[in-house]
């Protein structure tokens, strides 16, 4: 046999490995449906190339022979869950002047490990909303192409916004280094050469900063960045495109803006107010509010290199945005599961839920922030978000049932992305 000969058999045995092991059975567990909360007692789920090919009953499904069989009776299984805001190639121990240590090679090395963490965190689709040097492209594109494990990214690239602000210039050099941040573009034209420059490059979303930011040095958290104008001519162009707008916001007027300009996404709304409410509901819009990274950014962030300045405005924040989140659910805006990790550490992304229910949702509404809900969101309600057939076979287990427990999903017990078990 010669050299080329063997390649090719070599390369079939290793395909025809990869398809198996995209293809399983998985039997015992009660599936939760996550429209309508209800427990689907001992039930199965078929799994043929990545997709589900069949849910049903246990006793009335036949299942196919000679593909990998995974037992997880006494196990609640639900579709993977969705953060719609993560920061893939920056770590929670880098912050303030730390910030300046990180280079475009560790960053990517950073990526990494981050992504496989988040996948066995049970987070099988993440949208990356911020990094620098297409970092975030060349990470999702590695994922897919198999290189390494990780979740289903949307990546925006650099986020886009003014000089000095949030998002776009780290302002932690001094003058005489005339550094300008790598999304930084001023005035309508510039924003929408921006919005061109990140599509050109391989951006799912846009990612902009309508305010300052808590965790920036020389920005006011509830402070307006960009104007109206500006504004408006970003998300036209993004959306002339075919792409979504992410905008962070943490200041009424700041998310005002946003939305009358067409953001299809809030991050953080922490001082959203009534119109504010109102605006997100009229306009489809959905807040990403991450109330858990408060407890981090207080508890452990001085640590962590966290500046002085940053946790001052974390104090006026943080118990803010947490009474906004119930005015919010209790006003009926649509709320998808958003967490900042990467401001805390990667692998710890389920600790919000917790939190979202102590603040006014049920558990079950919890979980469709990060499960259906997110899904219609980022525009892939037909792909994950749900176990049903057709979906892509994307499920996180746990012992027990989160219904009545949702900090059972900090710790899973089984991970399947793709049809594929990392965990």
């Amino acid at each position: 046999m010669n050299a080329f000969n063997r390649f090719l058999l070599l390369a079939t045995a290793a395909l025809a490995t990869q398809v198996q092991a995209q293809s399983m059975v998985i039997k015992g567990a009660n599936i939760l449906d996550v429209t309508n909360g209800e427990l689907l007692k001992n039930h199965v789920v078929v799994v043929y190339d990545g997709r589900i090919a069949k849910v049903g009953p246990a006793s009335s499904t036949s299942l196919p022979k000679g593909v990998e069989v995974v037992d997880l009776q006494g196990h609640t299984l639900m579709p993977g869950l969705i953060d719609m805001h993560v920061h893939l190639t920056s770590g929670g121990g880098y912050h303030g002047y730390e910030r300046l240590k990180l280079t475009d090679e560790r960053r990517a090395i950073l990526g990494v490990v981050h992504a496989k963490q988040t996948l066995m965190a049970g987070f099988t689709t993440v949208r990356n909303v911020g990094a620098g040097s297409f970092g975030d492209v060349a990470l999702r594109d590695a994922i897919n192409e198999g290189d390494i494990p990780g979740p289903r990214m949307l990546v925006s690239g650099p986020p886009i916004g003014i000089t000095g602000g949030h998002c776009s210039d780290n302002n932690l050099l001094p003058p005489e280094y005339n550094i300008t941040g790598e999304g930084v573009a001023d005035g309508p034209w510039a924003a929408r050469a921006a919005v061109r420059r990140n599509i050109k490059y391989g951006a799912d979303l846009i990612k902009t900063c309508s305010t300052g930011g808590v965790l920036s040095k020389g920005t006011k958290v509830g402070a307006p960045q960009y104007t109206l104008e500006e504004l408006t001519a970003l998300v036209d162009e993004a959306h002339s495109r075919g792409l979504k707008v992410a905008s962070h916001a943490h200041g009424s007027e700041g998310i005002i803006n946003a939305l009358k300009a067409g953001a299809d996404t809030i991050e953080h709304a922490s001082f959203i107010d009534d119109e504010g409410i109102r605006l997100a509901i009229e306009n489809d819009a959905a807040l990403s509010m991450d109330i858990y990274v408060t407890e981090y950014i207080l508890g452990e962030g001085a640590s962590a290199g966290i500046l002085e300045e940053s946790l001052e405005k974390e104090r006026k924040t943080g118990a803010t945005q947490r009474a906004n989140f119930r005015k919010a659910v209790e006003a009926g805006a649509t709320i998808v599961y958003g967490t900042d990790a990467g401001v805390y550490p990667h692998g710890q992304n389920a600790k919000q839920l917790s939190r979202m229910t102590r603040f006014g949702m049920t558990p079950l509404q919890a979980i469709q922030s990060a499960t259906m809900t997110a899904a219609e969101v980022i525009g892939w309600g037909y792909e994950v978000g749900k176990i049903e057939a057709g979906y892509a076979a994307d499920f996180v287990a746990v012992k027990g049932n989160p219904l009545e427990n949702i900090e059972l999903l900090e710790e899973p017990a089984a991970v399947i992305k793709g049809g594929v078990r990392y965990r």
